[in-house]
């Protein structure tokens, strides 16, 4: 359990420094997030933030995991709130998902399941900018058995789902690349304002 709490830690904190970059200016740039800019992006961010940190500890609804007015520093302030709420969190607690149709889960996959968004939407937010991402290897190899574990099919094309298709030749692919196209992101992605 403790090393799953560290690897989540080690990630937010990555991706923290990603999200210090980003200025009032950046908040319009298009994310590979389909028919989201950085401001919906950061908004849904924060607010996962709280809502993970808020099951870990109690019983909530799907409320506490909507978005958040987006600022660099709302983003710093949930991801403590959330590291925080991991580590206090009973390690045999099974946690209510409101958004994953009220099932619970073991604390140890839910840390998972953050440690996936936060990395994935991490480099969501360094290619808007147009940046580059390079996550330590053990970081990549967590989140890699993550996407590995969700599920495919139909209810990837719902109304928001949380992940597009599986792309096709994510077999092929390999680390990082394969990390994000199991997650129906391609790995090649390229801001519009950043190519032109």
């Amino acid at each position: 359990m403790q090393n799953i709490i560290e690897l989540h830690r080690r990630a937010t904190d990555a991706v923290l420094a990603i999200v210090a970059g980003v200025r009032d200016s950046d908040l319009d740039r298009p994310t590979p997030c389909a028919g989201w800019d950085l401001r919906t992006l950061l908004a849904h961010m924060i607010g996962q933030d709280h809502g993970f940190a808020a099951a870990a500890l109690a019983d909530v609804s799907a409320e506490a995991f909507a978005p958040r007015e987006p600022s660099v520093e709302a983003h710093r302030s949930g991801a403590a709130v959330v590291v925080a709420a991991f580590s206090a969190a009973s390690p045999n607690r099974n946690v209510l998902m409101p958004e994953f149709g009220d099932r619970r889960f073991p604390l140890r996959m839910v840390v998972g399941f953050h440690l996936l968004d936060t990395l994935v939407h991490g480099w969501d937010v360094a290619v808007s900018l147009g940046d580059d991402v390079r996550y330590d290897d053990d970081l990549l190899a967590a989140v890699l058995e993550q996407a590995e574990a969700v599920p495919d099919g139909d209810v990837r094309t719902l109304p928001g789902s949380a992940f597009a298709p599986v792309l096709a030749g994510a077999d092929e692919e390999r680390g990082w690349a394969r990390t994000l196209a199991l997650l129906g992101r391609d790995p090649h992605w390229v801001s519009p304002v950043v190519a032109s």
